[in-house]
């Protein structure tokens, strides 16, 4: 189910509630690009264990309303204010690829709503502590919004087949073929919402990781040519309460084959 939320700042956010569920809320964070609608696999292994999932567009995506120059902080904001209006008292988060520092965002600020967070295949802030670029096999669009919106907007978005695994294209073509069919709607509605989310990734997030205290689950795949291994290792070094999943034989989206346990993560944790 989908439905228009209004902001106070005037903005308008496309908001989607599988509606049912229990035992555990989870707000999930969508990829760049996809449109934040909930896509079936994850509805059903949250279905079957009896957790209800709101999901909805970042600015920019799936008809939610632009937001230039917003920050990763600011989704902690947004879904603040759609908590207050969904009535959410206590919740779980979870993002994959560039969801992951939005989820991230939300615990720190939300540190008394959140109970836990899960990160699947998300960078780390950039940062001169390791090679932030090394193992991508496709880093042109990250790089170039490292320099800046006019670097970004001027670079056209071209995919490499080669940034995906045999595994992420297996998975793509069965498991979650909706995740694929999302990302091209995404897509085609332009690309502000990846100009946007690059830009937040390689400017500073407007918190520090450290001041996340909730129980983090960093699951990455070892052959991840997306966003490397070595985003989770840092990230895992500087979460204080972080425990991380390597999955040798997965890469970006093949990864996602381990949410059926991170959500049993989830369960426990609460």
């Amino acid at each position: 189910m989908a439905s228009e939320r209004k902001m106070r700042d005037g903005r308008t956010l496309i908001v989607h509630d599988s509606g049912h569920g229990d035992r555990l809320t989870l707000v999930w964070h969508h990829g760049t690009p996809q449109t934040g609608a909930l896509l079936e696999p994850l509805v059903r292994h949250a279905a079957e264990r009896g957790i209800r999932v709101i999901s909805y567009g970042r600015p920019s995506y799936g008809g939610s309303t632009p937001h230039r120059g917003r920050a990763v902080i600011d989704a902690g904001y947004d879904v603040e204010e759609l908590a207050q209006q969904l009535g959410l008292s206590r919740f779980a988060t979870m993002g994959a690829s560039g969801g992951g520092p939005h989820a991230l965002a939300t615990a720190a600020q939300l540190p008394d709503r959140v109970s836990a967070v899960v990160a699947l295949s998300s960078p780390a802030p950039l940062t001169r502590r390791f090679d932030w670029f090394a193992g991508m096999v496709a880093p042109e669009a990250l790089r170039a919004a490292a320099m800046g919106r006019e670097a970004r907007a001027s670079l056209q978005d071209e995919f490499n087949p080669d940034a995906f695994t045999a595994a992420d294209w297996e998975a793509l073509e069965a498991r979650w073929k909706a995740l694929g069919e999302d990302a091209g709607r995404a897509g085609a509605e332009g690309d502000e919402g990846a100009i946007d989310d690059d830009l937040a990734f390689t400017s500073p997030w407007g918190f520090d990781v450290e001041q996340v205290r909730q129980p983090v689950l960093l699951v990455h795949g070892g052959q991840d040519r997306v966003i490397p291994l070595s985003h989770s290792e840092h990230l895992l070094a500087r979460l204080p309460r972080a425990e991380l999943w390597l999955r040798p034989n997965d890469g970006h989206v093949s990864i996602l084959d381990a949410i059926p346990v991170a959500l049993d993560w989830l369960l426990q944790i609460r």
